[in-house]
């Protein structure tokens, strides 16, 4: 019997299913998906896998592959510890390899010249791929924009400095392979990105955590110049770094740190670390407390990004950049512990900061101290660099955003997780049913959906022209004199002069650690600060550009 039913599903079979789109790139022909309006590619080849007896060496040009490449599936991540503690950040187990240097493309189907953006994902450049459901660039992509998201070398196969390593480079050094990786897929996007309809002159970096990171290393990475127009840094952090053949703020010769490893993991040369298996070396290397992190070389990184910023040499581009009320409630590790009571706590800022103590506790008080520890590491870490980069690029002239993601929803303040680290990245990219399976659950709501919609349009807003700006949603200001910034609560809205007295207290510190040459700044803050050192000159150092000053002005 002929049934309506049997009607509807006899013509929805006999519909064709969208042909996979084909796009001939100067590195290859690639095969895709269609999903609705856009064109998604999985898991395209940017670079050779430096792999095993060529480890740790920078990444070599593919040459032009022959035939279709089916692009349908994302690429393996790249190595990284496996069985660690689950948190609200650790997702679905993913395949990982050596042979990670992949990266994915959505489009607009009819997009001509069109402008891209280049995420960098986060995972403190240990963990972490571009394969992450959450990251999934198809509703920016709806807004007129390219997304490209891109895998780079974690942890020990990464960031390891070694002798050995410098002497087989015709430049003498070592270390910042993950970063070589990222440069060699933009240069991959600026060779092809005008095949699949996009603009190789109006690339914008973005990233979050670590991917912001990457993004300031990138604005002062010589060899990135010229390929991109535009950064966004989400949750960034411009602490100190270690130095290749010295050791300086606290941090040993990044190749000694290289060698000790070494050592300890009864490996006396660079070709018994190639011979141990890449995962085992890389857990090893986990346990043994490695933490990877740019090193200044001289070459790939010419010098501390404080000082590239201060000196004017950074990249004279746009930038979007910001941080979250509560990045800390997520990263609790990163935190000093509570001390026994408010007389405690008080005696120790006073103990710790000396003549900056007053001023600490205005910010940071000690009738609240559970709260201020988070917020002081917060700051230190986040809201500083955040202001410290819309700072140096105004002064370049440049446009520059600022925000502060201070959203709640009922399951993440029911955790104590308030505008949590990463928080804003479900909105920024729409992705609210690819969450985490430990991620507190947003609710579907039109409130919530008014919000994503509104950071979608002003994400691509600042990709597309460099002007966030939202069809339905408060304009945001330039930070400019006036300071403004955008603060994203139950609605976005645009205000001025965050945190007063926040910059010029955290400033103030990294200028007289800054001075020592032996004090880091990074997560030694608050409780865990050294003594303070001595008032140091911060004026501007010698060969900054005129009119960029070191000096906070509040």
């Amino acid at each position: 019997m002929i049934t309506l039913l049997s009607i509807a599903l006899a013509s929805a079979a006999a519909i064709p299913a969208p042909a996979a789109p084909v796009v001939a790139a100067p590195a290859g022909t690639v095969s895709g998906t269609a999903e609705g309006g856009i064109r998604v590619f999985r898991g395209i080849p940017y670079a050779t896998p430096p792999v095993g007896a060529l480890r740790w060496r920078a990444p070599v040009r593919l040459p032009r592959w022959k035939g279709t490449r089916s692009a349908t599936a994302f690429g393996a991540a790249c190595v990284q510890p496996q069985g660690s503690t689950a948190t609200i950040y650790s997702g679905a187990p993913m395949p990982v390899s050596e042979d990670c240097l992949t990266l994915n493309v959505w489009a607009p189907a009819n997009a001509r010249n069109a402008p891209v953006m280049v995420w960098i994902h986060g995972g403190a450049l240990v963990s972490g791929s571009s394969r992450e459901p959450m990251y999934d660039g198809r509703k920016l992509a709806e807004r007129g924009i390219i997304v490209v998201s891109i895998n780079y070398r974690l942890g020990v196969l990464g960031w390891l400095a070694h002798p050995g390593l410098s002497a087989e480079s015709a430049q003498h050094v070592s270390g910042n392979y993950g970063l070589l990786d990222q440069i060699a897929a933009l240069s991959w996007v600026h060779d092809n990105i005008a095949a699949f309809g996009g603009a190789p002159r109006k690339v914008t970096i973005a990233g979050e955590s670590a991917g912001g990171l990457s993004a300031l290393y990138l604005m002062t990475a010589p060899a990135a110049r010229g390929l991109f127009a535009g950064a966004i840094a989400q949750s960034a952090y411009m602490i100190s770094m270690p130095e290749l053949h010295r050791g300086v703020f606290g941090a040993p010769a990044w190749e000694t740190g290289g060698q000790a490893l070494g050592g300890a993991l009864k490996t006396p040369d660079v070709a018994s670390l190639r011979a141990i298996d890449a995962q085992t070396l890389t857990d090893s290397a986990a346990k043994l407390g490695f933490a990877p992190f740019g090193v200044v070389d001289g070459v790939v990184l010419p010098r501390q990004m404080v000082d590239a910023f201060d000196r004017g040499e950074q990249a004279r581009v746009p930038v979007l950049t910001g941080f979250n009320q509560g990045e800390i409630r997520s990263l609790r590790m990163l935190a000093p512990k509570p001390p026994a009571d408010a007389a405690s706590y008080e005696r120790e800022i006073r103990d710790r900061y000396g003549e900056l103590a007053d001023a600490f506790l205005r910010l940071y008080p000690a009738a609240d101290y559970p709260q201020s520890i988070l917020a002081t590491t917060r700051d230190a870490l986040y809201g500083w660099t955040a202001e410290r980069v819309v700072r140096r690029q105004t002064a370049l002239g440049q446009r520059a955003y600022l925000y502060l993601f201070d959203h709640g929803y009922p399951a993440a303040d029911a955790a104590d997780l308030h505008a949590f680290h990463a928080s804003e990245l479900p909105y920024v990219f729409g992705t609210f049913a690819t969450t985490p399976p430990r991620w507190p659950r947003v609710p579907d709501t039109a409130g919530e959906r008014a919000l994503s919609d509104a950071m979608l349009d002003y994400w691509a807003g600042f990709v597309r022209d460099a002007r966030p700006v939202a069809r339905a949603a408060a304009a945001w200001p330039a930070y400019g004199a006036d300071r403004h910034y955008m603060h994203f609560a139950a609605t976005p809205q645009a205000r001025r002069d965050l945190m007063p007295g926040m910059f010029a207290l955290n400033e103030s510190v990294m200028c007289r650690r800054r001075a020592t040459g032996t004090i880091g700044w990074n997560w030694n803050v608050g409780l865990a600060a050294p003594k303070l050192p001595p008032a140091a000159d911060c004026a501007r150092p010698a060969g900054a550009q005129p009119g960029v000053s070191a000096n906070p002005t509040r």
